[in-house]
């Protein structure tokens, strides 16, 4: 395991990065071996609670994925796929590496209560818009779409944090 906090955020951001760009650019059960590999690693070198981090990454991928099931089977987003939906794997791959994340490199977000009310609502539909750039995704009506992310990463982001320090206090740095 790696020591240092900074050295451990650091690889944290990387690995998580490397994951969205992986799932966006190559959305698929590849890019889902490569974020397993990748949530691998990370509960091997960087998390210092692997059991309690585990369950937690479980339960934030669970929860991302309602939410972006929901978006798909309401119009919100589209994939091409007609119908009921299921959220593809590979967003559930973007969840995984994202609830890293929570417990490391944007641990900071949590130090302030309404800070995760601010970042979210923006950050989370800017990753949403980027990947429709990159063609993973559409936003049919950009604007409803947007304004619909903000609303669902209004409510998700703090319900995660909230969820974490709750249930899962050792995670909290």
């Amino acid at each position: 395991m790696i020591q240092s906090d900074t050295v451990r955020n650091v690889i944290n951001f990387v690995l998580f990065q490397a994951g969205w760009f992986a799932c966006v650019l190559y959305p698929g059960l590849a890019a889902v071996g490569f974020v397993v590999a990748l949530v691998t690693v990370h509960l091997a070198f960087i998390s210092q609670a692997r059991m309690s981090e585990l369950q937690f990454i479980g339960v934030g991928t669970v929860l991302g994925g309602v939410l972006d099931g929901i978006w798909f089977n309401t119009g919100v987003m589209d994939n091409g796929v007609s119908g009921f939906q299921l959220t593809p794997i590979w967003i559930l791959g973007l969840w995984a590496a994202f609830t890293t994340t929570l417990s490391h490199s944007l641990s900071w977000i949590g130090s302030k209560p309404w800070l995760p009310y601010v970042c979210a609502p923006i950050a989370g539909p800017f990753a949403y818009w980027s990947a429709s750039k990159m063609g993973a995704v559409q936003l049919p009506d950009l604007t409803l779409s947007l304004a619909a992310l903000a609303l669902g990463w209004f409510i998700v982001f703090p319900l995660l944090l909230y969820i974490r320090k709750t249930l899962y206090p050792e995670l909290v740095q």
